[in-house]
């Protein structure tokens, strides 16, 4: 059994470690109340804007041409992962990360490219693949701005327009459903699928009234449309990150309860033994000094006495240490 300074120790530093876990469960709770209700928010703009678009597609001619809907070859991809720039998450990063895994053996002979949102992802894929741009820090501070999404948004279509180094965009991120439970989502991005429009169509069709030609405004709302995918992923990944991370130190603050609850029954246990062997000993000693002090000495009070001082002096040298220790 394990000394009682030593359990002692590790049930201070349990308890330490527990005040830890749950200072961080109550700042991950108050960003999650954040996350959420802008992720509540956007999802009807983006929702709206993919209706729109889904009209707009069906007023325009069949030989309109956007650099956006252009298609091209198949063989050059750059997957957008969006991660956490931190730990202590769960298996947030961990599923990701797994989601690109599985992408890249879906696509064997494919030329993939990463373009890493989140430190994690960055320092996984580093040394495994090809990482031609990141961003570090977005999702960290546990607040996004369009204007930092428009930046990402900015290079992606500039990479698929104007250089023209890739020939599918692809984006997988978390999407947020409750605090328990994110969505690991892999879709293509670019070139704008027109599947997505005619099924939006269908869904449910209104008719919009232009003041421009639909070619026009449908011109200028494509980009729109992939800076507010970008936007909404970012605030979907920080809304799941600060879920799972909530969810982790919840779980640690319990098994940390659970631990400390052990190592006092140990405790407990230790000492009840450590007292139980003194008294055993006392009862012991005064024993064998009644047995010489009636039977085995026979000499004057005077001896009597130095024996006896003798004898406790060597008990009380042996369980004061003992004390003191325990």
């Amino acid at each position: 059994m394990a000394n009682l300074l030593d359990i002692r120790r590790r049930i201070k530093s349990v308890k330490n470690t527990e005040q830890i876990t749950k200072a961080m469960k109550m700042v991950s709770a108050s960003k999650l109340r954040r996350a959420q209700e802008r992720v509540i928010n956007a999802r009807p703009f983006a929702q709206k804007m993919a209706e729109v678009l889904a009209d707009l597609a069906s007023q325009t001619s069949e030989d309109f041409q956007h650099p956006l809907l252009d298609q091209r070859g198949d063989q050059r991809y750059l997957v957008v992962l969006i991660t956490a720039d931190k730990g202590l998450c769960g298996a947030f990063n961990a599923n990701l990360i797994k989601a690109a895994q599985v992408f890249i053996r879906e696509n064997p002979g494919k030329q993939i490219e990463f373009l890493t949102v989140g430190r994690k992802g960055r320092d996984f894929f580093r040394r495994r693949a090809e990482v031609t741009g990141e961003y570090i820090g977005l999702t960290g501070k546990g607040r996004v701005e369009f204007a930092e999404a428009l930046e990402v948004a900015d290079d992606i279509i500039k990479r698929f327009t104007e250089t023209q180094e890739i020939d599918k965009v692809f984006l997988i991120f978390a999407e947020f459903k409750t605090v328990l439970t994110q969505r690991i989502v892999s879709e293509q991005l670019l070139p704008i699928s027109q599947a997505k429009t005619e099924d939006a169509a269908n869904a449910e069709s209104i008719d919009y009234i232009y003041e421009q030609p639909p070619a026009e405004v449908f011109t200028r709302l494509l980009p729109r449309l992939i800076e507010t995918q970008i936007f909404r992923a970012l605030l979907e990944s920080i809304a799941s990150e600060q879920g799972a991370r909530m969810t982790a130190m919840d779980a640690a603050s319990k098994n940390a309860g659970e631990l400390i609850s052990t190592l006092t029954l140990n405790l407990n246990r230790a000492r009840q033994a450590a007292i139980t062997r003194e008294i055993i000993e006392i009862v012991s000693g005064a024993g064998v000094v009644t047995i010489l002090l009636n039977v085995s000495f026979s000499g004057t009070n005077k001896c009597r006495i130095i024996f006896v001082s003798v004898l406790r002096s060597k008990l009380m040298r042996k369980w004061i240490p003992e004390r003191r220790r325990s």
